[in-house]
């Protein structure tokens, strides 16, 4: 019971690097001259945010938001970040050549960011109503200089982020262990520098390599492209020997084979189609025509 207001996701991401984001995308969509700002001016107008796709998550509001700020607009949210969208999403306020400028690099977010967060809600409702309490987790397989917003999606999506970079959680796979010698080897040189702070998840091809990384002091182990039922048989014949380990399920999966994967002695299942090939939802934003008064003459 967390405590009425306090549990914002927004209060997540530090107010200079949503600043600094809206800065880069503005300087990249207008790097100099505005020449269509010349049409519209800057007298101020109205811009309604509609969402064109059902049943969509809304995810992205501060990132949206401080675009505008930059400009010096203001944005109306009908929404709290999460909900499930109706048409009208949002107003948004400020000189009209201001509000053009922003458009894009705003709705280009907000649609990616809320696509994310519709996909991990779905993926979330799958695991629930199959009465599964583990981890349904993203990947980083994002977008370069983009990671930010989607990792925020997953959290406003209601699934784990998993490690935000390669400086978080140590990952060892296929082409460490490869190039350390053995799965033995990369989990003790890894330790060495990482220490007791970050755990480390080997990337296993079978059991017997599952085996091998729990015995050497891997936290997680991974269990990469296994087909559903070798997933189940493995995954358990490791928690039974290493209780403590967490086993993560990953490679291939997707929204309908989700359902397949989901087993009592797996703890997490990751999916790169999170962000990969994940649809954005359809977002417009419509600046308001001015209302014309009709002009009454009265009689002399």
């Amino acid at each position: 019971n967390r405590k009425e207001g306090l549990y914002d996701l927004s209060n997540t991401l530090p107010p200079h690097t949503l600043t600094r984001l809206a800065r880069e995308w503005l300087a990249e969509d207008t790097p100099n001259f505005d020449p269509a700002g010349l049409c519209v001016g800057s007298h101020e107008v109205e811009a309604r945010l509609l969402c064109k796709t059902p049943c969509s998550v809304l995810a992205g509001r501060p990132f949206f938001t401080a675009v505008f700020t930059e400009l010096s607009c203001t944005v109306e949210w009908a929404h709290k970040e999460g909900a499930q969208l109706v048409a009208q999403t949002a107003v948004v306020r400020g000189p009209a050549r201001c509000i053009l400028l922003g458009e894009r690099p705003a709705l280009n977010c907000l649609a990616r960011a809320s696509g994310i967060a519709t996909r991990c809600s779905q993926l979330q409702s799958i695991a629930r109503e199959a009465g599964w309490h583990g981890h349904v987790a993203g990947t980083r397989k994002t977008t370069p200089g983009f990671r930010l917003v989607e990792k925020y999606a997953m959290l406003v999506g209601g699934v784990s982020m998993h490690r935000q970079d390669l400086s978080g959680m140590v990952m060892l796979k296929d082409n460490h262990i490869w190039a350390s010698g053995s799965i033995t080897q990369a989990v003790k040189d890894a330790r060495s520098v990482c220490g007791f702070s970050s755990k480390i998840e080997v990337e296993c091809g079978s059991r017997e390599e599952g085996s091998e990384a729990a015995t050497a002091g891997a936290d997680i182990v991974m269990l990469d492209n296994f087909k559903p039922q070798e997933l189940h048989a493995a995954a358990q014949l490791l928690k039974e020997e290493f209780p403590s380990v967490l086993i993560e399920a990953s490679g291939g999966v997707t929204p309908d084979s989700l359902p397949q994967y989901l087993s009592p002695h797996v703890d997490i299942i990751s999916l790169g189609c999170i962000t990969q090939g994940c649809p954005v939802v359809d977002f417009s934003l419509k600046v308001q025509k001015p209302v014309a008064f009709p002009i009454i003459f009265q009689s002399q």
